[in-house]
């Protein structure tokens, strides 16, 4: 993340990118994240940023090996959903009809064959791709009850995205935990 008139610092912040759909994902607050200010030794201090973002790698590489390890009911699966639909439409869980074109279902559709799959990192990048790429169709209802088509939009703010993204980071994390607590 960059602004390069200096307006925002230069920030470096551990992740994985899949090469099939080069997803954007960003992981949560429990990693390094790196800043730096446009002003003197900026290019000394990136070049230091990214060696100790890349410290984090063996932790996350980890944690995705623990997030593969969960397997989900599709009970579970829905409420991660759920969840995730929350993050990405707060809205439509305030009214009813709901503005959001999608069911939280929705979000559990893959786009590839080799994204299907019961456990937690599988559920994750699933619904972190559909939340951030957007493109789903679905129908909004307006306050006097029409329908109309809609679909939903890919998030392009990187302020969005980036806080989507560590939710939802977040919320694995949680799930992982609920299911290790479960098993004790």
């Amino acid at each position: 993340v960059n602004a390069n008139d200096g307006t925002s610092a230069y920030q470096m912040i551990p992740g994985f990118f899949r090469m099939v759909c080069a997803n954007g994902l960003m992981t949560g607050e429990t990693f390094n994240e790196v800043k730096v200010r446009h002003s003197g030794d900026a290019v000394g201090a990136v070049i230091e940023g990214a060696f100790q973002v890349l410290e984090d790698a063996p932790r996350v590489t980890e944690q995705v090996a623990g997030f593969k390890a969960v397997t989900l009911s599709e009970g579970e699966r829905g409420v991660f959903a759920e969840a995730a639909h929350v993050l990405r439409f707060p809205k439509a869980h305030e009214t009813v009809p709901s503005p959001a074109p999608i069911a939280p279902e929705a979000l559990l559709r893959p786009r590839r064959a080799a994204d299907r799959g019961a456990d937690l990192w599988s559920a994750f990048n699933v619904i972190q791709e559909n939340v951030i790429r957007g493109g789903q169709r679905g129908q909004v209802v307006a306050a006097n009850g029409a329908r109309r088509r809609a679909s939903v939009r890919e998030v392009t703010g990187i302020d969005q995205s980036r806080a989507l993204n560590r939710a939802l980071w977040v919320l694995t994390e949680r799930m992982a935990e609920l299911r290790s607590n479960a098993e004790v």
